[in-house]
């Protein structure tokens, strides 16, 4: 049985944020999956802040996205047709199978989403990339011990959530940045985090002299800019910078705005290191199995942001990460038209 398979493709490089203007709304028959291959029926599609970066051209850690291309997104969706002897039609599989409908795949570089595990949002947020990237980012480069204070920027984001919960299952006093009341309540009320800083309405360096007056150990930075700056002011000896990503910088139409203080890296033989999810590959599993103990154990909370909606929602849907409007993993659910 042939389907029709709606599907965003990139139609021009994003000035600032991204427009309508900038994607092809493409409708086309879905392939027929060949041998060693299966096709899968998307449900959910990952939005995730990284996807504004993919859109720009030039060199990066991934290669763009190519005018004309599908949008690249990871996604959870069901096997329906399938000739791939590892793969049955009616299971649920977790890949970077894009923005449209269906996707025919090989099956590198997918995985199973076994339900019963945890719900198949979960497999996109905790136990997918921003899990994993929260995972090796904090204890593998960030390396927090017992005690320390441990600060966290988009906070109540897809990453920065599972960052501060994983301080705190380490014994550390963790620290929240975020944007807004309810967010800050939501930290502190519903995550557990010791205390949560609104730069919006607080002096962050201020803030940070109160709610870590020993200074900051691991600083796990998702936002880049005016944030970054404010807590290489506050950093403890010997910390560690986790450079993870810059949501405040990737819809300017300026340069990129790096850090002026940066020489307190020196003054405080402190480190500062960049972190990309996909070098940790061959390590998903260890970590996926740890947070799964976690999430069963009730240790660990799996924030999703889940819209209910139709492909189409995409393009609108895509800017909530910009407005910070998410609380945790913001995903779109794909109710089949």
């Amino acid at each position: 049985m042939s389907h029709s398979n709606l599907q965003f493709r990139l139609a021009a490089r994003p000035e600032g944020l991204p427009r309508a203007s900038d994607w092809e709304r493409v409708e086309e028959p879905a392939g027929e999956p060949g041998d060693g291959e299966f096709l899968v029926r998307v449900v959910y599609v990952s939005l995730d802040p990284a996807m504004r970066g993919w859109m720009n051209a030039g060199k990066s850690y991934i290669p763009p996205v190519e005018i004309g291309e599908v949008m690249r997104a990871g996604a959870v969706g069901q096997v329906v047709a399938s000739r791939h002897p590892g793969f049955a039609v009616g299971e649920y599989v977790s890949g970077g199978f894009g923005v449209q409908q269906y996707c025919v795949s090989d099956g590198r570089g997918v995985t199973k989403a076994d339900p019963a595990l945890a719900p198949l949002p979960v497999h996109l947020g905790v136990l997918g990339m921003t899990g994993m990237t929260a995972y090796f980012g904090l204890l593998d480069i960030g390396k927090p011990e017992a005690g320390q204070t441990v600060v966290v920027s988009a906070a109540a984001g897809a990453v920065g959530s599972v960052v501060g919960q994983i301080a705190k299952l380490k014994g550390c006093r963790v620290v929240g940045i975020a944007g807004g009341a309810r967010k800050c309540r939501y930290l502190t009320e519903e995550l557990g985090f010791d205390a949560a800083i609104d730069y919006r309405e607080e002096d962050v360096r201020e803030a940070l002299r109160e709610h870590a007056p020993k200074g900051v150990d691991v600083y796990f930075d998702n936002v880049g800019g005016d944030i970054l700056d404010a807590v290489l002011t506050r950093l403890a000896r010997g910390a560690r910078v986790v450079i993870c990503g810059a949501i405040s910088q990737y819809n300017s139409t300026e340069a990129v705005q790096g850090p002026a203080n940066y020489l307190s890296l020196l003054v405080n033989r402190a480190s500062m290191t960049g972190m990309v999810v996909f070098d940790y590959a061959g390590r998903y599993p260890e970590a996926a199995a740890e947070m799964a103990d976690w999430l069963a154990a009730g240790e660990l909370r799996a924030p999703v942001d889940v819209v209910d909606g139709r492909l189409d929602d995409f393009p609108d849907t895509l800017l909530r990460l910009f407005r910070g409007e998410n609380l945790g993993k913001l995903v779109l659910k794909i109710d089949q038209e």
